[in-house]
């Protein structure tokens, strides 16, 4: 290391916070884990992943029975198989916004047949 710092490599950027200062500490998402899968309207794969780590939350990629939340869109396949084994809460991409902006005390409550 000491030779490519010799060599003019830049560890650090001056000004810049470092990884993981974007992460909205005490966010709407904290403490709650959420995986973004298929197509989902108004988000690209890393807008999605961008959104929840924005508002504090751990966007993951695989889904667990850790996983909070499942937003899932057209093209989910297998993840969206998975939540549904393991019961978890699948949002679309319009209550996946609701998410991400206003917690998930902002979100329907699920009722029957959703």
């Amino acid at each position: 290391m000491q030779r490519w710092a010799d060599a003019g490599v830049q560890w650090t950027t001056p000004g810049h916070p470092g990884p993981g200062a974007a992460v909205a500490a005490g966010g709407v998402l904290e403490g709650l884990t959420v995986v973004a899968t298929g197509s989902l309207d108004g988000y690209t794969r890393d807008g999605a992943q961008e959104a929840i780590i924005n508002a504090g939350g751990k966007a993951a990629s695989s889904v667990s029975k850790k996983t909070d939340y499942v937003a899932a869109g057209p093209g989910a396949g297998s993840k969206l198989a998975k939540a549904e084994e393991l019961g978890l809460r699948i949002l679309d991409a319009a209550q996946f916004h609701i998410l991400v902006t206003q917690g998930p005390d902002a979100l329907p409550p699920v009722t029957d047949g959703v």
